[in-house]
């Protein structure tokens, strides 16, 4: 077990840092007199030690939407502030990123301990809220505009705290997750093997049912969703991305055969799963070729979770047009 671990985390840490000189070898334009990260402390109940950071654009709108930004296994917030393009998006648009980091540092988030896949059940998720109600109440953080994307574990937590919190979360945007409850061991920060190689399957209705227990009795709105992942990801198991669109897809009640496909950019095969009204609620992104290195920073992908999820003031997507 030990020899797997350690190959595992390494074979990450060269893939980040492959992630991030290609990232740094595309061009984005610098933003002139751009804010700095901040470091909060004592922001409320935080059982697991997690840091907060906070990015406030120079231009902030007033009470501004909120974005909580999660990093991967051996990331932090700084890191995944530094290594995405989330702050020159909230620059562009006014809105408040958060950018949590773990404790232990580099470590992963528990997306699979009972407490971390309840509501209010402690670990992780607390804290994380916690750092959602200090924006709110110390910078005017808008509560009905909260959203969260994450990328790796972070995409996991991004799919838990989802299942979660469903009346805190507008829309949230998971690159290279898994879904809601597939980790679950029973442990803090446990690995699950079976769920990263893609090889833990259910069908719609069981997968939804585990979202709908994690805050039993809400019978309220749900968050949209948006996913993505690498066909060639070798963490985690490019079949996860079917298991989290039949998970989601129950959960906010579409059909599981998609309302429109295209190719936005190349090699990016996207599905979109409407509403009866038009309103995409689901929305898939599989990248060909692609391995654990998303989303890739001086390439859209982040511009395109911030347009799903609303931050541009864009509204809702639509399946077509």
């Amino acid at each position: 077990m030990l020899p797997f671990r350690y190959l595992k985390s390494r074979l990450l840490a060269v893939l980040l840092a492959i992630g991030a000189a290609f990232g740094a070898s595309l061009s984005v334009a610098p933003q002139a007199g751009a804010a700095s990260l901040t470091r909060i402390t004592g922001f409320g109940d935080n059982p697991t030690g997690l840091q907060m950071y906070v990015y406030v654009p120079n231009g902030v709108r007033a009470r501004p939407p909120v974005l909580l930004a999660l990093h991967g296994c051996q990331g932090s917030g700084p890191y995944l502030y530094s290594s995405t393009d989330f702050a020159a998006l909230a620059d562009r648009y006014g809105f408040v990123v958060v950018y949590p980091s773990t404790s232990p540092g580099g470590s992963c988030w528990d997306v699979s301990s009972d407490q971390a896949l309840t509501r209010n059940g402690g670990s992780d998720p607390v804290g994380l809220m916690s750092m959602i109600r200090y924006t709110e109440q110390h910078y005017g953080g808008n509560p009905d505009a909260v959203y969260v994307t994450g990328e790796s574990s972070g995409g996991m937590m991004t799919n838990v705290m989802l299942a979660d919190y469903p009346d805190v979360f507008k829309a949230g945007s998971a690159f290279m997750g898994v879904p809601y409850h597939c980790f679950h061991t029973g442990t803090v920060r446990g690995w699950n093997g079976p769920c990263a190689g893609g090889q833990v399957s259910m069908t719609a209705q069981q997968w939804g049912d585990l979202v709908r227990r994690a805050d039993p009795g809400y019978t309220g709105p749900r968050p949209r969703v948006q996913l993505w992942h690498g066909t060639a990801d070798p963490i985690l198991n490019h079949r996860d991305l079917g298991e989290e669109t039949k998970q989601w897809t129950n959960v906010l009640g579409v059909r599981q055969t998609p309302s429109s496909t295209d190719t936005p950019a190349t090699d990016w095969n996207r599905a979109r799963y409407a509403d009866r009204s038009g309103v995409t609620q689901v929305e898939t992104y599989s990248i060909t070729g692609a391995g654990h290195q998303l989303p890739v920073k001086g390439t859209p992908m982040a511009a395109y979770a911030v347009h799903f999820m609303g931050l541009d003031g864009s509204g809702p997507a639509r399946a077509r047009g």
